[in-house]
């Protein structure tokens, strides 16, 4: 779920997500964006950028979120993330 980025020395252009990848992935991403709890860290994510970007907007962005989660989760055994947010509250 990588944005396409050009740019050309001191202009950028940042763009809708690239095709690269699994479409599976994807649609299970977003599929899991906006069956999450409200309660979680990532719904409160999705709203703020909502509020700003827009709801399709943000539902992408909270879908790239918890990829980057998982991937770590998977890598590492543990996610950082949530144990702060857990051990604070």
């Amino acid at each position: 779920m990588t944005p396409k980025h050009r740019e050309s020395d001191t202009v950028v252009h940042r763009g809708h997500i690239t095709k690269q990848g699994s479409k599976l992935v994807r649609w299970a991403a977003v599929e899991a964006v906006q069956r999450h709890p409200t309660t979680a860290k990532i719904s409160a994510d999705k709203d703020r950028i909502e509020a700003r970007r827009g709801k399709n907007i943000a539902k992408v962005a909270a879908a790239r979120k918890l990829l980057t989660l998982v991937y770590y989760g998977l890598r590492d055994g543990h996610i950082r993330a949530l144990a702060h947010q857990q051990a604070a509250a």
